[in-house]
C-alpha cells in the first residue's frame, strides 16, 4: 500500500515549522520585520532546500525585501546550525532563502479584477437607458 505522503513533503513541513520559529526567536535584526515562511521546497536527496518567505513591517519594493532575503541568507550557517539541534537529521539541508512574490502578484490580479468588474458594470449601467416612454403629451 503506498503512501499518502512522501517523506520529502513531511521533512519540508517539519523545516518550515522549526525555521519559522528559528527565524522568529533566534534572529533579532530588526531590518526584518516579521517573517513569514510560505513554503519550503525539499530536493528528493534531502540535501536542498528553498525556503520562500513574505515579510510584514517593510516596504514592498524590490530593493527591501531583497535586503531582507539577503540578511537571512547571510544568516543561514546560524540557521543550519539551529536546524541541526532541533531536528534528528543525517544532513542538514543547505538552505537559500527567496522572496515569494505570489502574495503580491495576486493582491495585483484582484486589483486588476476589481477594476474590470467596475468598468463592465458602468458600461452596464450607461447602456441600459431606460426607453423613451411616451410621456409627451399631444396638445390637440
Amino acid at each position: 500500500m503506498a503512501r499518502e505522503f512522501k517523506r520529502t513533503d513531511r521533512v519540508a513541513e517539519q523545516l518550515q515549522r522549526e525555521l519559522a520559529q528559528i527565524i522568529q526567536q533566534e534572529i533579532k535584526d530588526p531590518r526584518l520585520g516579521m517573517v513569514t515562511v510560505c513554503k519550503v521546497d525539499l530536493s528528493r536527496d534531502l540535501h536542498y532546500a528553498t525556503v520562500y518567505v513574505t515579510f510584514l513591517g517593510i516596504e514592498e519594493t524590490k530593493p527591501a525585501t531583497q535586503l531582507a532575503v539577503d540578511i537571512l541568507n547571510d544568516a543561514v550557517p546560524f540557521i543550519r546550525g539551529s536546524l541541526g539541534k532541533r531536528m534528528r537529521m543525517r544532513a542538514v539541508p543547505h538552505v537559500k532563502f527567496l522572496f515569494d512574490e505570489s502574495i503580491s502578484r495576486g493582491r495585483d490580479l484582484s486589483i486588476l479584477i476589481s477594476q474590470a468588474r467596475g468598468t463592465d458594470s458602468d458600461e452596464d449601467l450607461n447602456s441600459t437607458e431606460p426607453s423613451d416612454l411616451n410621456t409627451s403629451t399631444d396638445e390637440d
